[in-house]
């Protein structure tokens, strides 16, 4: 889902983007031989917190913090601030990081093993409000062991924990001197990163200097500025004018930049997909056969190529097609008389004006995107158009956050989601019963006791046939009883000024834009000579 860093942004960046389009946010742009230590990028939204307490960077890839772990280009783990992989013993109960020598934070203070137990502790303290901890259930104790040494002891066996390590660190002689929740350490913060912040305009940009010295070696840009820009069009346009050196852009628009000899074009294969949420507390979308034939009738594959432009894939559940735990067998064409069957069966009959009803009650209810979105908005008025056919009137609306997340309880939402590294990562928020209604985490309020008992067995078990078994039983489980309609999974697209070397993509999760696309690593990038 895109969370709450998104929420007043859209109004503030539109503002935003019509006064700064006169001069670039960062000094930067392409045009008249700009430095090529100086980067300036359009992105669509900025987080709530620059705290890693809170959930900031807990993926990875944060330019401000490290974790124990980080992942490369290919999205294998290697050491950051640990100076190896884990020593695993006691059954995959007890990992053990050694840290590695002579990093100091940005302030000049020297990492220790206080710090990484003090940020895992305070993330798992209930009085922070850190909506991500459940994913670091299994810990069920981390200490220090001297100055260089952390260990974490597991409830259970947890096989993808050592994943979980790329969670930055923070200091503890700055945190722990405040409140997590409110401290200004969310706003001001300060990692062993390759860059800090320098300043923070709320709705406008970030500003970061790099990190002289950084324990990597200080970065060849100096200069990184992130242009919070909520339009699509906007950011198009800054980048065209030389006004940004590079942007997020949607499929369409990044297409207008193909020929265009001075900036490159790069795409992201992602585990990043569409769906629509299906509350069960709603007496329409709760019903199980209105799920089912609306599964069947939305045509996955014409989205992909008339939304995206070919950038994507259809989504078949929440795990991409070429992902090693994708089940096989549950990729499905779609079928608008076996949906037509399962309504009638149910007893959804059609009506006069071509919208069934059952019991008196029509099968019409209410889809909200969040404004500013057009993608999102074309999939929800083609997902409307799929379930017409089917006699099932969906309602499209568009509204801010601040409207959605109240009505999320009742009403469906055209929701974006995707982890990656393991598919516990994704998949256990989506849709545990126990996280339902928490937050963004279960949107639909999901409850299928056999997927609660497949999500369980893919977190606890060490073997991995075992997991791969509960996984494809929990994906079956969602075609025959699902909880949202899966639409596709999205390529991430950038347009970049063509300046420097060392540009990669990694594969991406849903959250995206701020700290992945090629600037994921830009503390690598060189100069082009």
């Amino acid at each position: 889902m895109t969370t709450r860093r998104i929420r007043g942004a859209a109004v503030a960046a539109a503002m935003a983007g019509a006064v700064a389009a006169c001069s670039a946010p960062g000094g930067g742009g392409t045009d008249g031989g700009a430095p090529a230590d100086s980067v300036v990028i359009g992105v669509a939204s900025e987080p709530d917190t620059l705290s890693p307490l809170l959930g900031y960077g807990k993926d990875g890839n944060s330019k401000i913090f490290d974790g124990l772990l980080a992942r490369d280009a290919d999205q294998e783990l290697k050491p950051a601030l640990a100076k190896a992989l884990p020593e695993v013993g006691d059954g995959g109960r007890s990992y053990t990081y050694t840290l590695r020598e002579g990093v100091n934070f940005s302030d000049g203070e020297p990492l220790t093993a206080d710090d990484v137990v003090f940020t895992y502790r305070t993330v798992l303290d209930d009085k922070t409000n850190n909506t991500a901890k459940s994913e670091l259930d299994a810990i069920k104790e981390v200490r220090a062991d001297g100055d260089d040494k952390v260990v974490f002891t597991l409830k259970y066996p947890y096989a993808a924990f050592a994943a979980r390590t790329v969670l930055p660190i923070v200091p503890e002689h700055i945190a722990g001197k405040q409140d997590p929740n409110t401290g200004s350490f969310n706003t001001e913060p300060v990692g062993t990163g390759p860059y800090v912040l320098t300043d923070w305009s709320k709705g406008e940009k970030l500003t970061f200097k790099a990190n002289p010295d950084y324990w990597g070696g200080a970065p060849k840009v100096k200069k990184l500025t992130m242009a919070i820009i909520a339009d699509d069009d906007v950011r198009a346009t800054r980048l065209r004018s030389g006004d940004l050196d590079g942007a997020v852009l949607p499929p369409n628009l990044a297409a207008t930049f193909k020929n265009d000899d001075g900036r490159k074009t790069y795409r992201a294969t992602t585990y990043d997909f569409r769906a629509v949420t299906l509350p069960t507390g709603n007496p329409v979308t709760g019903d199980t056969a209105i799920r089912r034939a609306l599964d069947l009738a939305v045509d996955r594959e014409a989205m992909v190529d008339k939304i995206l432009d070919g950038a994507g894939r259809p989504a078949y559940g929440p795990l991409p097609l070429d992902d090693p735990w994708f089940a096989q067998d549950v990729e499905r064409a779609r079928d608008l008389g076996e949906a037509e069957r399962v309504l009638d069966e149910a007893g959804w009959k059609p009506g006069k004006d071509g919208v069934r009803a059952k019991d008196g009650r029509r099968a019409s209810f209410t889809l909200y995107y969040p404004s500013g979105d057009k993608v999102r908005q074309d999939h929800a008025l083609a997902y409307a158009s799929d379930a017409k056919k089917a006699g099932i009137e969906v309602k499209v609306e568009s509204a801010t956050w601040e409207v959605i997340e109240p009505r999320m309880k009742h009403d469906a939402v055209l929701a974006g989601f995707g982890s990656t590294g393991d598919p516990d990562f994704g998949l256990y928020t989506l849709l545990h019963s126990s996280l339902a209604g928490d937050g963004f985490n279960n949107m639909a309020r999901y409850d299928n006791p056999d997927v609660d008992r497949a999500l369980d067995t893919g977190r606890r078990s060490q073997d991995p046939e075992d997991r791969k078994a509960a996984y494809d039983d929990l994906q079956r489980a969602l075609v025959k009883d699902p909880g949202y309609t899966f639409l596709t999974h999205i390529d991430h697209m950038y347009v970049l000024a063509d300046r420097w070397d060392g540009l990669t993509t990694q594969t991406e999760p849903h959250e995206h834009g701020f700290a992945s696309g090629p600037w994921w690593n830009v503390e690598d990038w060189q100069p082009k000579k």
